[in-house]
Order: structure tokens, then sequence, then C-alpha cells
């Protein structure tokens, strides 16, 4: 029997998976991490930290499913995107990486669009300067940290941390390099107009790569750490999102995924380049070589249900434990006691600030409408349509450049709840369907590293072999039509309260 190994470097947690030729997960491991908020809109990690989860994985799925390594054909990446990883001359970290959450890179967004130019920058890059995207991190560091800046050497991704520690290659891929604000997404190769505004040399970035080529292959020393074989290829692999859709099977033209997972993203295939001219979805490279995709990213999606949990659902916590389910089973319940509209109370996601569509780094968290009749049943539902609401934002302008969509495929955490799948099919107006395997990211690391070990052909074709619907669901008219009415009102909000957002965001620090 052949296997694959799939690595996704998440923003809570690493999950490492064990998958046979045919998708069918064999084993799973996950190692959870801190994430730091050293000021308020800032988000940081220690490296470290996703090396010891990644190899602590890795092993353990190994040893608890007794495949022999030698069966493993390749191993891919996947991770979340954009952080910056910043090495000196020994490879050593100099700092904590700044994460793709991180707001604190307004400044410097501006700085980057007055040195090259708001239409060169989307020419080249597919997108304005984002808080979120890693060159505007370069410049923070260069303007607030100007020591540790000179002893730069290496730029490198999350996941291309995890390479250069699994395998000794500097190297990335096409997808996840295009989130880096630094390649020109067209023809898929590093910018030169870039890295001269940034002050970024050439070998400071890794070799760049298709996410389904070879990049490296396990060393000797990690080979004992892990237990895998030296010698076993690795994968370039893929951002979590290019990843996620290849392990959605988003691999063709009118499929759609929408993931909810810390953040949300509508993600859809291009078979060709398309830019939405005002920056406010996504254009980057797709993990399948000579392919596209566009994304809507809302910022606070699964946070925002995970924050409330954390903060105002005690009772279903300690209910949850005496039941042994899931906290979040008897949350999704109370919600589901409640109709459509959540009683006229809303909530606007914008705990980290906001991307698709409003590119507001200021954007905060509001709730709307509260009255003496609400409680946490109201509170849970709109904070489900919330988020629901902000992945229609998504979807509508993917749909207005022409975009087809036949199928929508729900993933991630988020993916797992039937209310905010029925949610998803009555706001989008369209089927929303789940998968047999749930790894998402994982899987697509997964698959990448099966093309990369020889196992299968193409990415195409290891989709078509590994992936497989098991639900559907219908939209309901009526509920929709409700949403659509609430949506507008939910839209005028921001447009509300834009101005009051920056003006708070200079009573706090």
């Amino acid at each position: 029997m052949q296997y694959m190994i799939g690595i996704d470097l998440g923003t809570s947690s690493t999950k490492t998976v064990l998958i046979d030729r045919g998708g069918r997960t064999v084993r799973s491991a996950t190692r959870a991490y801190p994430m730091a908020q050293p000021r308020n809109g800032w988000a940081e990690q220690d490296p470290e930290d996703w090396w010891t989860a990644a190899k602590e994985t890795v092993r353990e799925v190994l040893r608890e499913s007794g495949v022999d390594p030698s069966d493993v054909r390749g191993v891919g990446l996947s991770g979340q995107m954009h952080g910056l990883v910043a090495l000196d001359a020994e490879d050593r970290v100099l700092r904590p990486s700044i994460l793709w959450c991180d707001q604190r890179t307004a400044a410097e967004c501006e700085d980057l669009t007055r040195a090259v130019g708001a239409a060169r920058l989307v020419e080249i890059t597919a997108n304005p300067a984002l808080t979120g995207f890693t060159a505007s991190k370069i410049l923070w560091m260069k303007k607030n940290e100007p020591a540790l800046f000179a002893k730069v050497r290496r730029i490198l991704l999350p996941k291309d941390y995890l390479r250069l520690r699994l395998t000794g290659e500097y190297a990335t891929d096409v997808s996840d390099a295009s989130g880096m604000q630094m390649l020109d997404v067209a023809k898929r190769a590093w910018s030169p107009t870039m890295l001269d505004a940034l002050g970024v040399e050439p070998s400071w970035l890794g070799r760049m790569h298709e996410s389904c080529e070879a990049s490296g292959r396990i060393t000797e020393a990690v080979a004992r750490e892990t237990g895998l074989l030296p010698g076993t290829p690795v994968a370039a692999g893929a951002g979590d999102q290019a990843a996620g859709a290849v392990g959605n099977g988003i691999v063709r033209e009118g499929l759609v995924s929408s993931t909810i997972g810390t953040s949300g993203v509508v993600f859809a295939h291009l078979d060709q380049p398309a830019i939405d001219p005002g920056g406010r979805v996504h254009t980057f490279c797709h993990a399948v070589p000579g392919a596209w995709h566009v994304m809507g990213v809302t910022q606070g999606a699964g946070l925002s249900l995970q924050w409330f949990r954390y903060h105002f659902c005690e009772p279903e916590t300690a209910e949850a434990a005496r039941q042994g389910v899931d906290p979040y089973v008897l949350m999704d319940q109370e919600a589901a006691a409640v109709a459509p509209g959540a009683d006229g109370l809303m909530y606007l996601p914008y705990l980290m600030g906001e991307r698709t569509p409003h590119l507001d780094p200021f954007a905060r968290g509001v709730f709307f409408g509260i009255s003496a009749r609400h409680g946490r049943p109201e509170f849970i539902r709109a904070v489900l349509e919330g988020v629901g609401y902000s992945l229609m934002d998504c979807m509508d302008l993917i749909r207005g450049m022409g975009v087809s969509v036949k199928e929508v495929r729900a993933s991630g955490g988020g993916g797992k709840s039937k209310l905010w799948r029925a949610m998803q099919a009555d706001m989008f107006g369209a089927v929303v369907e789940t998968l047999t395997s749930s790894e998402g990211s994982a899987l697509g690391a997964a698959i990448l590293g099966g093309v990369a070990g020889g196992m299968y052909p193409d990415v195409r074709t290891a989709c078509d072999e590994t992936i497989a619907v098991k639900s559907r669901q219908e939209p309901d008219a009526a509920a929709g039509a409700v949403y659509r009415e609430r949506h507008a009102l939910y839209a005028s909000l921001y447009s509300s309260l834009k101005a009051d957002f920056r003006t708070l965001a200079g009573f706090s620090g």
C-alpha cells in the first residue's frame, strides 16, 4: 500500500494526516500552540512551536498507524499564509513571526502604495497593499526594528520554515508566494519592481516551485526525529487556502469552496487570471499548475464563534462536558431554535479588522439591535449569521467578476455545523456540499505530496481518485429572502461606522 502525509500549519495548531491512495485518513494528530497579542491588533507566534508540533505529529501518525515509512511516497506542506519569518545568516529566527491577521501595518501599506503606485501594484501582484500581506510586515520591521532588519538574510513563509527544518532547502510555491505581495502573479515569478520597492534581496527568498513539485527530501537528522525515511520527497506545497481547495476538489472552473476556520474564505478556481479592479478579493496562483484562483476573505469567521464561546458560553461548556459532546453542538442547538434574522440582532465580525470587501484594518466587531428580549441563543445565532453575511459579501463579488458558481463545498470547523451550512446555502442561493473527508488543507497537502512522490500523474487525477461528495444542503427560498433583506442592513452598518472605527482606533493601545 502507498501512503502520503500532509502537514497543515494552522494558526492555532498543526495537524498531520497519513492518507492512503484512495484518500482515506489512516491516522491524524494535532498539536496546539499559543498566539501572542502584545498590543491590540497585533498577532505573533514562535516558529519553534510550529516545528515542535510538526515533528511530534509526524512521529505520532507513523507510530500509531504502524505504517512502514518506506511506504510513504511523499510529504506535502500547507500553512497559514502571509506570516513573516525573518532569519539571520545562521538560519536563526530573528523575531516572532508576524501573522496574517496582524493589523499593525496600515501606514506601511500606504507607503508601499505611494512607492509603487496603486494601479501598478494591482497590475503586478493582482492585489492592493494589505495589512495581512508579507510585504507590509517587511517594511514595518525595516522601519521599527532596523537593527534586527540589518541581520536579515532569509525571508520565509510559515510552511516554508517547516520545509527548511525538514529538508534544509530554501523554497516556496506559487500559491503561498502570491500572498507575499512580491510575486508577479500572472508570470508566476518574483517581481524585481516589488523587491526593489521593499529593499529585499532576491537571495533572501526561496526557489519558486509549482505546488506539486518536489522541493527537497527528508534529511537523515529529521528522519531520526520523525520516523520518516531519509530521502522521502517533500512537495512544494501550498498556502492553506489553495491546499484546502485541492482537498475539496476545487480544481476546475464552476467549483467553489466556502471554508470557515479562524478566518472565512470563499474560493473559486480560474483557468485564467481575473482581477477585481478594487482589490476587494484576492487573485493568486492556484496549487494546480497553470491555474489561478480568486478568493474573498473575512478575518474573524470561526474566530468570532470561538471568542463568543470562551467569554460568554460557560453554561454550554459545562453542560457539554457533562454530556461528553462538543460545546459547539449545544450552541448550534440553541441557535437553531431562533428564526432566521436572529430576532433583529445583528453582528459585524470585524474582531481583527476586515479584508473583503472593506480592506479596513480599523474595523471592529459590533452587535447591533440589542434589546431586553435577547439572550444567548439570539447572540449565537447573530454571530453565525454575521459571519454568513461576510461570506455573502465575498460570493457576491466573485459572481460579479463573471465567475461561474455551480457547486459550493463547505469545509473547515464551521463546515461541520449543519445549521451553518444551511445558512450558507440559503444566503448563497446554491447547493452546499460536504465531502467524505473533512481534512481540508491537510488532505490537500497530502495530495500534493502524493503527486510529488509519483503516486498520481497530476493534481486533478489525484483529486478524482481521492475525493467524494458526502451530503448536499439545498437552499430554502424563504430563509434566503430574509437573509438578503438583512444583508442590505448589514452592509449599510459598516458604511455608517467606517469613520467611527478609525476614531476609535485612536483611543486604544
